[in-house]
């Protein structure tokens, strides 16, 4: 019996250093969250004014979804998927959830790897791809827990590239978004060909414009801007609910171990009973068989 005792008191010790390193670093998730929260909602004010200009022009009949390839849809040989994972664990079913609804998309609506380009951003859905036999044709790991544009600038500009180059004809980004701390959904959002941008958003320029330099000029810069925008703002977001799924898994975690301390307590406090009792009766009957 003592040998148990010592055992739950062991167990009991080491959960409780469990519970403190799960504490600490729901902690720091939590901080991390509300920096990220706070990053999603100053990009919403660049985004909006982005899109705010882009609707503006074509409202003023300056572009048309003819004139240029961004705008315009493609006949579907191949599809680009930019999926967006976390580089480590620890974060509950936030990997999982992405990774499973990517495959399963791509069990339904391709035959064969020769119809997509996976581009992956995060090394949990890298390994995924590779450990399945899907080619991950670029990656980008060690991204910072507030990534800025200069982190990411290569991958986005290189995913706008390879579809400006028709190495694929429509781009969709994979990733989750951030509804609270306790919830996220999995988003699967269509960036290129640009469809969302309606013109009848626009709610000023009645006059047509005189440009400097030409249209297609600003086009060049305009439309890539506005697509490379929205590839980071889903970067953000899911980076966001990255956070919230560590906060919310590490809070699981360290309520878990508190009620396993306190079932082995309760063991501890019984089975130190248990052995006074054997004591007291082994007293009992020596005394007894004395008598």
């Amino acid at each position: 019996m003592p040998a148990s005792l010592n055992e739950i008191k062991v167990r009991i010790a080491s959960t409780k250093k469990t519970s403190q390193i799960t504490g600490a670093m729901q902690m720091v998730s939590a901080a991390k969250l509300t920096k990220s929260e706070q990053n999603a909602k100053n990009f919403q004010v660049y985004a909006q004014k982005v899109r705010s200009i882009t609707t503006d022009l074509m409202a003023s009949q300056v572009i048309t979804a003819t004139t240029n390839p961004m705008l315009i849809t493609r006949p579907i040989k191949k599809t680009g998927y930019i999926v967006i994972t976390s580089d480590k664990g620890l974060v509950g079913g936030y990997n999982s959830s992405i990774l499973k609804s990517v495959m399963q998309m791509l069990k339904d609506d391709h035959e064969n790897q020769d119809e997509y380009v996976i581009i992956a951003l995060g090394g949990m859905g890298a390994d995924f791809f590779r450990s399945h036999g899907i080619d991950v044709s670029y990656e980008l790991r060690g991204l910072s827990d507030q990534p800025t544009f200069d982190e990411v600038r290569n991958i986005v500009n290189k995913s706008v590239n390879l579809y400006q180059n028709e190495i694929f004809d429509e781009l969709y980004v994979c990733y989750n978004h951030h509804v609270n701390s306790l919830t996220s959904q999995v988003r699967v959002e269509k960036m290129l060909p640009i469809s969302d941008l309606d013109e009848n958003e626009a709610k000023s320029y009645r006059q047509p414009f005189e440009l400097e330099p030409d249209r297609d000029k600003i086009l060049e810069q305009l439309l890539p801007q506005y697509a490379e925008s929205m590839i980071y703002g889903s970067i953000i977001d899911a980076k966001t609910a990255e956070h919230a799924a560590g906060m919310t898994a590490m809070q699981t975690a360290t309520d878990n171990a508190k009620n396993v301390i306190s079932d082995l307590t309760i063991q501890y406090n019984r089975a130190r009973q248990a052995a006074i009792t054997q004591e007291i009766t082994e007293i009992v009957a020596g005394a007894s068989a004395l008598d």
